[in-house]
């Protein structure tokens, strides 16, 4: 069974390359080129006003479909614009695959050269064409600066933009209350906290007990009639009553 497989995948048969006429299609692209460049706006124009049945009545018989030839208008202009005015071009190059065939040669232009690359579908109709313009490394590097600084200028001005609105939103409660008639009341100033008292600071006593004691002496003697030196006040004690009042 496996020598059997590999039998059958042995035989399996890879579909040819797409065969052209050679000479046939370098003189229909060489028509082409010669074509865009003779004519003007007003000639691709005329093509692109055409209906859809118009166009093809008048491609029938050729090996260019609508969509393509109208295609290879655009990339013409745009190479125009890109390149300059079309000068010259080289020797074409062919490249058939399965289902394309890309026809491709190099061109001068007034400003710059470029590749013009023609591409043919299965049934040989031309479906695109493009004109890729040769730039200089400093022309790139340039192209690739204003880009980077395009980015970024409008990465820097997006973000300048949401910081500008962020900060408005605060004003947005205002705006609101005062389309709606309301006004905000101001608010009572509430009243300091009143400082605690001081705390008196105790009443000094006339000096210590022994001062007092001298005192209380004097004073009995001097009632008395005496001297301080028949008797010693020995200790005081306040009296829950006060009868001196009576």
């Amino acid at each position: 069974m496996l020598v059997a497989v590999l039998a059958f995948s042995g035989c399996a048969s890879k579909k040819e390359d797409l065969e052209y006429d050679r000479e046939t299609i370098e003189q229909n692209t060489d028509m082409l080129i010669n074509t865009c460049a003779e004519s003007g706006s007003e000639f691709f124009d005329y093509f692109r006003n055409m209906t859809d049945f118009e166009l093809e009545s008048n491609l029938s018989g050729s090996q260019f479909s609508p969509e393509g030839l109208l295609a290879t208008f655009d990339a013409w202009e745009a190479g125009v614009e890109e390149c300059g005015e079309y000068v010259e071009h080289g020797e074409f190059k062919f490249e058939a695959s399965e289902d394309e065939l890309v026809v491709s040669t190099e061109a001068t232009f007034k400003d710059r050269k470029a590749t013009l690359e023609f591409v043919y579908n299965e049934d040989l109709l031309l479906e695109t064409m493009t004109v890729n313009a040769h730039f200089s490394i400093g022309e790139i590097l340039e192209k690739a600066g204003l880009n980077t600084i395009l980015g970024m200028g409008t990465v820097f001005a997006v973000l300048i933009f949401i910081s500008i609105i962020i900060y408005l939103m605060k004003f947005i409660p205002v705006l609101m209350d005062s389309f709606s008639g309301k006004k905000k009341e101001p608010k009572e100033e509430q009243p300091a906290p009143a400082a605690p008292a001081a705390v008196p600071a105790p009443a000094a006593s006339a000096s210590n007990d022994s001062e007092l004691a001298a005192v209380i002496a004097a004073a009995i003697a001097a009632s008395e009639g005496t001297t301080t030196d028949g008797f010693v006040v020995r200790s005081i004690k306040r009296r829950k009553s006060n009868k001196w009042n009576s």
